[in-house]
């Protein structure tokens, strides 16, 4: 079987040697996007001919781009309208292997500067003249896109004839055109498509490169930037594409695989069980100054976690393990605040399992979503408002005497479970929130290796931590707090307060993923708990059970009653966040910016109300030429969750501004600031 690229190269060493004369081409249409011409390598149709060999030549303007067939995730393919013509039956339009260009996030396949798209043309007559009428549509982007409708006419009469220039021109987009996988040395070997992604593998006899994937299941599928990786000898190559749309119906596949001058076009049959990635040789070597500026970002990220808006549910029980060391020997004080970094650093490795464990499952994961939890969201409020109550002193959490007298003979080991708890509490509430330095370490441990990941959140655990490690190394510290006296009932009773009001705000993001009857149904169980724990008449034994049923009953709600959440209403100033109308508004001269929130995000509400909702921000953001888009983030949104990826990042606050001088984006930090955000939409909106 020959390929038509080669039957084209075949027919144009046959032809070099007719008699040389001037090749038809067409009159020029030139804007200042592109110039477009039809040209043909034969400036005759020879006796007893039956085919042309012509080409749609465009030269890009600088900036200017082109689409492929299949166009990424936005844009037109060009397309070609031959009606009018005479003397002609059929007309092939051949494609060039494109390349991949990235514009707002989103990514696009095409061509720049200059492209020649090969056309085989089928006479109806053999030997006749041909007047052949091009009718082209074709979409140019750059800043802006630019649709261009134009019509092309060339006669070439009977008679022999071509121009060497023509024909090299010709022959060599010819041959860029993918190979079919009996003329290639690049096989594809599967193809599946699990948890939102799409799984390639592929072999060559010669070593890859720099191969990219270009995979076509019409217009419905997109797909996002591919993770690549080859084997140690780079004969085999692994890519893991995000998808981003698609439909319930799979279609079949057509790949294409580039690798330089290479390429080839094959549609495989769907593979049942995609193959593993070689994590071996997965990642592009990392210097280990690189390494370690990671690691250090990842410790000043936990260090300011401390003093973030998540500090208030966290505050209260850092301020209750300071106070409850007070007149203790030096040894406990400094093993209780040991256990207390221990129980962050557990709770670190705990999440570091379950990461890995959700990777190799193939699911996508990110920093503080167990907050979209109903059963989280359920049981982090049952046990913040009993401790609650507890400080109240409604009730008191007393164990057993038994074990009170086994714990008050075990010395220095007295309350170290509690320190523990404590410690393990404090990150789990810690974790709605993302921190400067924060976004970038979690990125690189979640795109990294297994080892990546354990060192980068241990990193984070230890910077979350240092309050209890500084305590822990100077524990007379403990000895300058004020004695202890009636002041403590006041403690007693703010930091009560603080656990309440963190119970309150949970209730409010329950409310928000799961539903107002899920949160109503499990405040209800929540205080039927509490008068079981009160309750003198119950006995020891059926107080037990009747805790037990009204836990289990709290944790099963979410499960049997949530409801699907009504539409989130947006405020005028903001519209709902689709990906999909940012190149189009850009390309309107529009600036967009994007806001990806939460209830559960505390820092999310702080950016809010000291920054979105404050002049002159709100003022710009309402601006005829601004368009403020939102995701909310609070339920799992696999589209949200996927932009989110693209752009390298799986946590929130997540900020980033658009325009017609950052068609690519501008991405701000987590914590924004009036002046970062004013000049962000300034440098966004000029143009080039």
């Amino acid at each position: 079987m020959i390929s038509t690229p080669l039957r084209i190269a075949m027919i144009l060493v046959f032809t070099l040697s007719a008699p040389l004369v001037y090749a038809a081409s067409s009159d020029s249409f030139s804007n200042a996007a592109l110039t477009a011409r039809l040209v043909s390598v034969e400036d005759g149709v020879a006796p007893n001919a039956k085919t042309l060999s012509l080409g749609l030549d465009l030269k890009l303007g600088k900036g200017w781009k082109a689409y492929w067939r299949s166009p990424g995730e936005v844009g037109l393919p060009p397309e070609i309208d031959w009606s009018g013509s005479e003397n002609l039956a059929s007309a092939e339009l051949l494609w060039p292997a494109p390349t991949r260009f990235t514009a707002f996030g989103i990514e696009n396949f095409g061509y720049s500067k200059h492209v020649l798209l090969p056309i085989q043309a089928v006479l109806i007559d053999s030997g006749t003249s041909a007047n052949l009428t091009a009718h082209v549509s074709l979409l140019t982007c750059s800043d802006i896109c630019v649709p261009n409708d134009f019509t092309l006419n060339l006669t070439i009469p009977s008679g022999q004839g071509i121009d060497t220039k023509a024909a090299a021109l010709i022959t060599e987009f010819a041959q860029k055109v993918p190979q079919t996988p009996e003329t290639s040395d690049i096989a594809v070997t599967s193809a599946s498509l699990i948890e939102k992604a799409l799984i390639v593998t592929a072999r060559t006899t010669s070593d890859f490169r720099s191969p990219d994937v270009f995979p076509e299941m019409g217009p419905y599928f997109t797909f996002g930037l591919p993770d690549i990786r080859l084997n140690a000898s780079g004969t085999e190559m692994w890519a893991r594409l995000p998808l981003l749309a698609g439909e319930d119906v799979i279609p079949e596949i057509t790949i294409t695989i580039t690798d330089g001058v290479r390429a080839v076009t094959d549609s495989p049959a769907w593979s049942i069980t995609p193959a593993p990635a070689p994590y071996e040789v997965a990642k592009q070597s990392t210097s280990f100054w690189q390494v370690l500026s990671i690691i250090g970002f990842a410790f000043l990220g936990g260090v300011i976690l401390n003093v973030m808006p998540c500090v208030l549910p966290v505050l209260s029980i850092k301020l209750a393990s300071v106070l409850k060391h007070e007149n203790r020997p030096a040894h406990i004080v400094r093993g209780g605040f040991l256990m207390s970094a221990l129980g962050v650093l557990v709770f670190m490795w705990v999440l570091v399992t379950i990461v890995l464990m959700l990777q190799a499952a193939g699911l996508s994961v990110g920093w503080g979503l167990q907050f979209q939890s109903p059963v989280f969201l359920s049981l982090m409020f049952m046990v913040l408002f009993v401790f609650a109550a507890n400080l109240f002193g409604f009730f008191e959490i007393s164990l057993p005497s038994s074990i009170q007298t086994r714990l008050a003979t075990s010395g220095s080991r007295d309350g170290y479970a509690g320190d523990f708890a404590t410690g393990a509490f404090a990150a789990i509430l810690a974790t709605p929130c993302s921190a400067p330095f924060l976004g970038t370490a979690i990125a690189f441990a979640l795109t990294g290796s297994s080892f990546d990941v354990l060192i980068i959140f241990t990193s984070l655990g230890l910077g979350l931590a240092l309050p209890y490690l500084l305590f822990a190394a100077r524990p007379s510290w403990v000895t300058h707090l004020p004695k202890p006296g009636r002041w403590m009932v006041a403690v007693k009773w703010v930091l009560g307060a603080l656990l309440a009001t963190t119970a309150i705000w949970l209730l409010w993001v329950l409310i928000g993923v799961a539903g107002i009857r899920v949160a109503g149904v499990v405040s209800v169980l929540t205080l039927v708990f509490l008068l079981c724990s009160i309750l003198p008449a119950l006995g020891l034994r059926l107080r037990a059970l009747a805790l037990t049923a009204v836990a289990v009953l709290a944790l099963i709600t979410p499960f049997v009653m949530v409801q699907k959440g009504a539409e989130r209403s947006l405020s005028q100033n903001w519209t709902e966040f689709n990906q999909s109308d940012i190149p189009r508004l850009v390309s309107q001269g529009k600036t967009v910016f994007v806001d990806v929130t939460a209830d559960w995000c505390l820092s999310c509400k702080v950016n809010k109300g000291l920054v979105l909702d404050r002049e002159p921000v709100a003022t710009l953001l309402r601006s005829e030429n601004v368009v403020a888009m939102q995701a909310d983030w609070t339920r799992p949104n696999s589209d949200i969750a996927t932009y989110l990826e693209t752009q390298n990042r799986f946590g929130i606050p997540f900020n980033i501004v658009y325009g017609p001088s950052a068609p690519n984006g501008i991405l701000l930090s987590e914590i924004l600031s009036i002046s970062a955000v004013v000049d962000a939409l300034a440098t966004a909106r000029q143009r080039k």
